[in-house]
Order: C-alpha cells, then structure tokens, then sequence
C-alpha cells in the first residue's frame, strides 16, 4: 500500500483500537457497571462513534472545552478536572445544553457555583484513595460532611457520588501491585457508600484507571468505571502489564534523516513536539519509544534492542544494534510506540488510519 507520510505522522490501527473498545466493554458488562470511558486520549468525534457502536452513552472528559467540543455529539459528559472556576461562563454555556457533571472538593466551588449556575448541574466529589494529586482524604470527614451539606443547599447542583481516579497504578509492576491499589479505592469508597447511603439513595461510585481496569475483571464494588488510555494503551501500558505490544494502537512514523554507523545511532525527524518527552527506564538507560517493524501503513513486533533513546525538538535519536543498522536508509520510516499515547494525540492532533483515511482530533481556540 502506497502511504502519504513526508513528515511525522500518527498512524492509527483502527482494528486494534476497535478490539481495545470491545474488550474493555464487554468487562464493564459483565460487571453490570456503568461503562463512562476517558475521551482525553483520543479526542476525536470520529473515534468517540466507534464507542457507540458497543453501546455506550456516557463520557468522562478531562477539561471543559473538550466537553464544548464532545457536545456535538455527547449530552451526558463528567469533567474530571476540578472545577475552575474563572471557566463559569463556559460551564454556563454547557449547562444549556448537555447533563454536565463536575468535580467538586471545597465549599468554596460549591458556594461559588450555587451563586453564578444559570442552569443545573452534576457533581461528583473527588476522593483520594492514595494518588494525591486531587481529592479529599476519606479520613476528613467533617470536610465531607460540610462539603455535602453545602450541595444539598443547593438548588442547582445535584449530588451524583464520589468519584476516585487511582493513577498511582501507573507505578505498578505486577497485577498483585495494582489488585492492592485497587483495594484501597473499593474499602474506602465503599465505607462512604455505607455512611451517606441513607441520606443519598441514588448515589454512585465512580472508579478509573487504565491499569486496574485492564488488568482486574470484577468492578461491581462501584457502579461505574471511566478507563481513557486502554483505547491506544501505549510503551507504559506494556511496562505496567495492562496489555501487550500487540494491543498498542497509534504509532509515529518518522522519516530516517541521518545514520551514524559509527554510533549505532539513527536520526528521525519525530522529536519531543511530536511524542513529547516522556520516558521510561529500563536497565539504567532511559527509553523514549520503542521501535517496532514497518509493514506499510501497519506494523509488527517490537525489534529487540532498538529504541528511541534522546529526542529534541524536530529531532530524535534511535540507537540501533550493529547486527541490523545497515537495514534501514536514509529515507525509510520508522515506527515509533509512544511511551505516554495520551501526550503524543495532544501534540499531533490528527491520525492517519491504516485505511489510509485521516481521522481529526479537538484543536483548542484560546
């Protein structure tokens, strides 16, 4: 198949991402869960119809304005972003139009919202089992009980649940390390379940991590899950053990500009504006891609021991073994698996699928 890539260019494997969205579908049925995937990874309207097909109709996005942009098509969207709240007029907008639902964890968002909402909303609070980046710990209870008691004051923001997103997964090495984390979130969500139960019947526990939710195969502890990355997965998802190499759906394909023999080193143009910089370690030496075998616009395995191992702006640098450095010419492309999926979509903002069709993504206006 004759390919249109000149430059750095995302590929799309549109059959392993559809498998990706079936598989992790079936698990959230046969959990009997509410099944509300992270669109942050693709962004896409495109890919989001891919998730109807296997019977969704729910959202968790990660910022207002990808809700602006999902709103075409989506009228049930959960913002997983504490609520900013120099966005007021924009979650207004939103409000008028789709069953919005934020994240709170102060009184003072909640008494700031009930005073400018023009329209009603959702709200979720965001608990921290253990991840501490955002949330309230379940051990501060009066918060809690502070915190609810302003929302049901309110006449215009109704009290879904508690919401965890336990990204320390991301850590982990092992399904035993992730099953412990996992824990953590099911007892401590479970007891406020228990606690706030009676005042409010109809709430719900949301969990979500690509990780857990790969891995483990029993969610019915919560009632709903919101997993994002699993639609790609990527270098980090392999090293985790959420899936394989085979399961990863995007890769970046690069133009060889430049071999150095001597160096073992081959030049891409594909840099750190196109997979951003995020790396892993393994064996002391940091990795910023894994390279696997061109076929046309697909590709195939992993080839052992070459990997992207510096990148700058335009540039990355492969090393690749002696044994094989003389297979590749100036010219060739090169397929890199991203290490994070999710940084790579947001700086490329389109893919080219191995139909050989382009697919778009959100693009921000300031």
């Amino acid at each position: 198949m004759k390919t249109s890539v000149s430059c750095p260019t995302l590929v799309l494997d549109v059959d392993r991402c559809k498998r990706n969205i079936q598989r992790m579908a079936k698990k959230a049925k046969e959990s009997k869960v509410i099944f509300r995937p992270h669109f942050k990874t693709h962004q896409s309207l495109e890919i989001g119809k891919w998730f109807k097909e296997v019977g969704v109709n729910c959202i968790t996005v990660s910022s207002l304005r990808m809700a602006q942009y999902f709103s075409e098509e989506w009228d049930d969207i959960t913002v997983a972003f504490p609520v900013n709240l120099r966005e007021i007029d924009l979650i207004n907008d939103l409000a008028t139009k789709i069953h919005l639902t934020l994240l709170v964890e102060s009184v003072e968002t909640v008494q700031f919202l009930n005073n400018q909402l023009l329209d009603k909303v959702g709200c979720f609070v965001k608990i921290d089992t253990g991840y501490h980046r955002t949330g309230i710990p379940v051990s501060k209870i009066e918060l809690l009980d502070d915190l609810l008691n302003c929302i049901s004051a309110s006449d215009k923001i109704q009290f879904k649940g508690f919401l965890t997103h336990t990204g320390h997964t991301y850590s982990c090495r092992s399904k035993e390390e992730i099953e412990s984390i996992y824990m953590v979130a099911v007892n401590e969500l479970s007891g406020l379940k228990k606690r706030y139960l009676n005042r409010f019947p109809n709430l719900i526990l949301s969990f979500g991590d690509t990780p857990s939710c790969s891995v483990l195969d029993d969610f019915s502890a919560f009632d709903e899950i919101r997993p994002g990355n699993f639609v790609f997965y990527d270098v980090t998802q392999c090293l985790i053990g959420s899936c394989e190499s085979k399961d990863v759906a995007v890769a970046l394909a690069c133009p060889v500009v430049a071999i150095h023999k001597d160096r073992n080193e081959i030049v891409i143009y594909g840099g750190g504006i196109h997979l951003s910089k995020d790396r892993i370690e393994e064996n002391s030496q940091l990795i910023f891609g894994k390279i696997v075998k061109n076929s046309g616009l697909k590709w195939g395995d992993e080839i052992d021991g070459m990997f992207v191992k510096s990148l700058s702006q335009e540039h990355g640098i492969v090393y690749c073994p002696e044994r094989i450095i003389d297979d590749f010419n100036v010219g060739d492309l090169i397929y890199v698996l991203p290490i994070h999926s999710c940084m790579t979509i947001d700086l490329m903002k389109k893919y080219l699928t191995t139909k050989n069709d382009w697919v778009s993504c959100m693009k921000l206006e300031q």
